[in-house]
């Protein structure tokens, strides 16, 4: 008898939920957080009943959403990463280079691609690898990879269960949620560290972050974010509550219609840590809450734009001027109505016919047209991915401390691709792809409405 598999959205949403439910109870001002986001996101929709870009994001994902992030030691850890999140249906997309922002990790985002699959769970792990080139003292970087070496961050089980989804096709239901369970050790809190204390504060004085990736036995979620529809009334509410919210929200400025990827978190927690050979106990500090407000994916022209702006509203900060209110002064150049973001093509759009009468009466194919006279309605696509400058800031503000490391070697896709022993996908493409079949659709119905005639 041929088995029957679990779909791999299936996979990935019972994954997510458990996930969830670990880091829920590892940290519990995560569920303070998730109480928080909740009620933001009702009174938003309640107070903006006719905003179709937020009815879009409340279709029945926005309460699931999450993001995680992750980091590794090894090409090795990455790679098996790759397989494990193949299984959940989820693919690298986009590659970041953190080390510019004085953060030695290079990364991709593993999420799913298909808008069908973002419907049903669009989970997604920012999941960083570290360069260990970037350890200046020598003798401390190949400390560090000796450490890396000798570890598996992989049940045995976990990995049987990979093996057979690839040589099988699938996982059975009962074999689906072995994965689940199996899979989520990989991403448990340990506070008994795998090495002593002086070699940990040798690590932790290179990078906080390093000390974070080679001084335990697996790659610890270090946060977990769910989807917000307005972070600045999150960003009040994380302060009237207590949590230790970061000063500045990170992204573009606050607008009617958001653009890209808005961030922000309360300060990372300081855990309890059992080093080697150690009586005491000492502390470490790493994971963190975050919240994310997601808008917009821009086209490669909005994408210039934004990055000019943003590089303005930094230049003035360098001149002594403050930066939110230049960054607010340089984003009055983006457009913030939808017909003019529209037509100066800076983001990707689904398109619906909002008028059939008048859609039915039209003889020549005229997208623009139709937007413009109501005819079609605009939906804009999600921005799915991350921003470089943003997750840096995150991965800063949460390592504590003030120092900020400086590195010189230049991005390297090329390396990270052998590591990760696949290429990344390019994001652009992906919503080009988006917007390119919602005009097939929508050209299908054109010519349907021809031919009636």
């Amino acid at each position: 008898m041929i088995p029957t598999f679990v779909d791999a959205d299936d996979i990935r949403a019972q994954f997510s939920a458990a996930m969830s439910e670990m880091y829920r109870a590892e940290v519990p001002q995560y569920s303070a957080l998730l109480d928080l986001v909740a009620e933001v996101n009702q009174r938003t929709l309640q107070a903006n009943p006719d905003r179709s870009d937020l009815a879009a994001a409340d279709s029945g994902r926005l309460a699931v959403e999450r993001h995680g992030a992750i980091r590794v030691g090894t090409p090795q850890e990455l790679a098996t990463l790759r397989r494990i999140f193949a299984v959940m249906g989820m693919k690298p997309v986009g590659y970041y280079d953190l080390a510019v922002a004085g953060v030695p990790v290079h990364s991709t985002a593993f999420r799913p691609t298909e808008f069908s699959a973002l419907q049903k769970n669009p989970f997604r792990v920012f999941t960083s690898l570290l360069r260990l080139e970037l350890i200046d003292d020598a003798a401390l970087r190949e400390e560090a990879r000796r450490i890396l070496a000798s570890r598996s961050i992989f049940t045995a089980r976990a990995l049987e269960l990979v093996a057979r989804c690839e040589d099988q096709g699938g996982l059975t239901r009962d074999e689906a949620q072995a994965f689940v369970a199996e899979v989520l050790e990989t991403f448990r809190w340990h506070s008994h560290a795998t090495v002593t204390a002086e070699t940990y504060h040798k690590l932790h004085d290179a990078h906080r972050l390093i000390a974070d990736v080679v001084c335990f036995k697996s790659t610890h979620i270090n946060h977990l974010t769910p989807r917000t529809l307005d972070i600045d009334a999150a960003q009040e509410a994380m302060l009237r509550r207590g949590l230790n919210a970061k000063d500045v929200i990170e992204g573009p400025p606050q607008r009617k219609h958001p653009i890209l990827l808005r961030q922000t978190s309360f300060k990372a927690l300081e855990e309890s840590v059992v080093f080697l050979n150690e009586a005491t106990a000492g502390t470490h500090t790493a994971r963190f809450g975050e919240i994310e407000q997601r808008g917009m994916a821009l086209t490669k022209t909005g994408r210039a734009l934004y990055d000019r702006l943003l590089f303005s509203a930094r230049e003035a900060q360098a001149a002594g001027a403050n930066y939110g209110k230049s960054l607010r002064e340089a984003f009055t150049a983006f457009p913030d109505d939808l017909l003019t973001i529209h037509a100066q093509e800076l983001a990707y759009f689904q398109y619906h016919v909002a008028d059939p009468a008048a859609f039915a009466k039209e003889t020549e194919w005229d997208l623009h047209g139709w937007v413009r006279r109501g005819i079609v309605a605009l939906t804009p696509i999600t921005y799915e991915d991350f921003l470089p400058v943003s997750a840096a800031g995150i991965f800063q503000s949460n390592l504590g401390g003030t120092a900020q490391k400086h590195y010189s070697a230049s991005a390297s896709q090329a390396s990270f691709e052998a590591d990760l022993q696949a290429p990344v996908l390019d994001e652009l493409a992906l919503y080009e792809a988006m917007q390119g079949e919602s005009v097939r659709e929508l050209k299908a119905k054109f010519d349907a409405a021809m031919a009636a005639r």
